[in-house]
């Protein structure tokens, strides 16, 4: 058992010295390669044949940069709204006899939501209808009297006056029966029912959220970092993911607080009227937010780094050459390049990781 144990401890000792022996040899695999590099760099900065002799052609392939305008947007999600927003509310007091509509339904201007059962507006109403039946016959039978000249005019004024106040007290009773039908004031969406079938309201009591069809337009929160930047009336394009439709216009309000609790502040953008938008949906924002005539813009992918900055490269007869940039702003892929780039260059596409500075390259076709 000794033995063994001690012929195992002797193989480890074995593998942990020739992992020492491989991470050692490794680094120093790295440190040569980094030195081979520079010698390389400052021969061929002395020798440009010597690059050429060194290395074969790397295959490539170029694209050249793009000149033009070129426009960054800000993306948020908005949902769409209306200033038709309202809470309907009873007018007469008594019980929820009927209820027509459902949360989520379309409805038309005039047409009933829900109706009250206003029993006493009824009943007073059929008490003046016959009080007011007895009015007429009394006054029709004055005036009668007075056109022969029979009677006074006091008795003919007094049935006069009863039968009017009468008819007027009629038409305040009617009006109030007519507003125990709660009707849609405009074209709309029933959005929440907020009562039910036999509860008791009160005059003022709010018994339906609805939702106009019209003047619709989207709210969407965008963060604090663009204030100053954005301005009513920049171009805003808007897309429905659950329509597919894209269209252009413009933001129309820009809040003044910030929320502190995801410092943001909130935008209104002006959405004329389309066929399937409605209330609550969502919407993507694209909210123009700097434009530039004649910009230089590249692929994004092909910027590197390195301690000295952002570059590319370029090809200059079969040689590559390390462009060092100045960037902008990135949009949809493509990055301004504010500096080091007029828009001539042919820059290297496919490829461009496999090559250094002063590499030779063949162009594929």
């Amino acid at each position: 058992m000794l033995g063994m144990f001690s012929c195992g401890q002797q193989e480890e000792d074995e593998l942990s010295k020739k992992k020492s022996q491989l991470d050692e040899f490794k680094s120093e695999s790295a440190e040569l390669k980094v030195k081979i590099q520079e010698l390389e760099e400052e021969i061929s900065k002395m020798d440009p044949e010597f690059r050429k002799n060194q290395r074969k052609s790397v295959l490539v392939t170029t694209v050249k940069p793009e000149t033009g305008r070129f426009d960054h947007y800000v993306e948020v999600t908005g949902s769409v709204l209306s200033k038709k927003n309202v809470n309907i509310s009873a007018e007469v007091s008594g019980r929820v006899e009927e209820i027509v509509t459902r949360e989520g339904m379309s409805v038309r201007k005039g047409q009933v939501i829900a109706r009250i059962d206003a029993e006493s507006v009824q009943r007073n109403l059929d008490e003046i209808q016959t009080q007011l039946e007895l009015a007429k016959t009394i006054f029709e039978k004055q005036e009668r009297l007075w056109n022969q000249q029979i009677g006074t005019e006091i008795q003919y004024l007094e049935a006069k006056n009863r039968k009017e106040t009468l008819e007027k007290n009629l038409a305040s009773i009617e009006l109030q029966k007519d507003r125990s039908t709660i009707r849609a004031p405009f074209n709309g969406t029933v959005e929440e029912l907020v009562v039910r079938v036999g509860e008791l309201v009160q005059p003022g009591s709010p018994v339906v959220n609805f939702v106009g069809e019209d003047d619709l337009f989207i709210e969407g929160d965008i963060s604090e970092r663009y204030v100053g930047i954005l301005d009513k009336g920049d171009s805003v394009s808007i897309y429905f993911p659950s329509i597919d439709k894209t269209l252009k216009t413009k933001v129309t309000a820009i809040g003044k607080v910030i929320n502190p609790d995801n410092r943001t502040f909130k935008i209104e953008v002006f959405l004329p009227k389309l066929e399937k938008v409605k209330p609550n949906m969502i919407s993507v924002l694209n909210i123009q937010d700097y434009s530039v005539e004649d910009a230089v813009t590249i692929p994004s992918y092909l910027i590197l780094k390195d301690n000295k900055g952002s570059y590319v490269f370029v090809v200059e007869e079969g040689v590559a050459h390390k462009k060092y940039i100045e960037r902008g702003m990135t949009y949809d892929s493509k990055t301004e390049i504010i500096e080091g780039l007029s828009g001539s260059e042919v820059l290297i596409d496919k490829g461009f990781r496999e090559v250094g500075d002063n590499f030779s390259v063949n162009i594929s076709s």
